[in-house]
């Protein structure tokens, strides 16, 4: 066991900047066999099928979910085969949440490219992401674990309920950050968490184990999102993936907003009113958002919570001896947490 403490913030061995091509580097051979499956299993004698599903897939994506995965089975030194298709069960899992996402936000950027839906239509989108979920489900109980299959369906389950709350509490601006923090924790942190976790159950470990690479999956899963919650308010489309404001101009109670109403003044609060309800959201309203979100120290405070899980995370790997699996899973947190500077 490490004695290791290992505080988030801090730079690499090299001294660089937090990347993940550490984690990338420890599971490209594995990568190449999931990708094998995913290429596979996205396959249909319906061509619109495969041709939507690739345009998401292929689309530039980290694929950090099956790449936890894959780390978590290496940090345990499972040495079968068995992790490849269920990582690309959890791929399956995640594309076809955001084909669902772009639909009910009516996104037209994912990724810098265009959306799904905006090139073929959101009945397509919708079909072609249950078609990945059924496949997904397929490479389930193809393994054969009824405990992986409870852990995978289970968080399936977990991020559509996230997502029916997030869309209950759209353009709600008296949401709070403990229901803010439930939905997170649903829609993103419970697949984390599941791609983590299952590597335990495949290579046989404890309890024990198996509830750290949960509580590592989860925690990072909730300092990712809650960064990119962040980020909308301080990048630019080409860091972001998406465009800039597009959380603002959904009236989306994230935790920026959450926390720049709460400690605004009677003006700043009717004005997040308006934008919420989406009557206040032109290029100038964004800009004022930006100034009301920073000078309220929004921001700042949500990527210190950010900064908080992802410590937690780490901390959750303290259990498990030192190795290059380890650093790049440590090192994975603080590029999650590094995104927005």
């Amino acid at each position: 066991m490490s004695a290791t403490i290992h505080r988030i913030g801090h730079k690499n061995a090299s001294g660089a900047e937090p990347s993940l091509e550490p984690m990338i580097a420890l599971v490209t051979g594995d990568m190449n066999h999931v990708n094998s499956v995913i290429l596979d299993r996205m396959q249909s004698q319906i061509p619109l099928i495969p041709e939507l599903a690739g345009h998401l897939i292929a689309g530039g994506g980290k694929r950090m979910r099956p790449m936890l995965t894959l780390a978590s089975a290496r940090l345990l030194d499972y040495p079968g085969t068995r992790h490849h298709r269920l990582a690309a069960a959890v791929e399956f899992i995640h594309t076809a949440t955001l084909l669902h996402d772009d639909v009910v936000d009516g996104s037209d950027m994912r990724r810098g490219k265009r959306t799904a839906n905006l090139i073929w239509g959101n009945p397509a989108s919708v079909l072609v992401g249950d078609f990945l979920f059924s496949r997904s489900f397929e490479l389930m109980v193809e393994d054969g674990s009824l405990k992986v299959l409870k852990i995978l369906s289970n968080a399936s389950a977990v991020i559509a309920e996230g997502e029916v709350n997030q869309l209950t509490a759209a353009r709600r601006v008296d949401l709070d950050e403990e229901r803010y923090l439930d939905i997170i924790g649903a829609k993103t942190a419970a697949l984390f968490a599941a791609a983590c976790r299952i590597a335990a159950v495949v290579a046989e470990r404890s309890e024990a184990e198996e509830a750290a690479l949960d509580a590592y999956g989860r925690n990072l899963g909730i300092a990712f999102q809650l960064v990119d919650d962040a980020i909308d308010y301080v990048s630019d489309t080409g860091t972001m993936g998406k465009d800039a404001g597009d959380d603002f101009r959904e009236g989306k109670m994230t935790l920026p907003v959450i926390l720049a109403y709460a400690r605004g003044n009677d003006a700043d609060r009717a004005f997040w009113k308006e934008a919420v309800l989406g009557r206040s959201n032109s290029d100038a309203d964004f800009a004022r958002a930006i100034e009301l979100v920073r000078s309220s120290r929004a921001v700042d405070d949500t990527l210190a919570r950010a900064r908080h899980y992802g410590q937690r995370a780490i901390d959750a790997l303290g259990m498990f001896p030192a190795s290059a699996a380890k650093d790049a899973m440590i090192e994975a947190v603080e590029f999650a947490v590094a995104r927005a500077y």
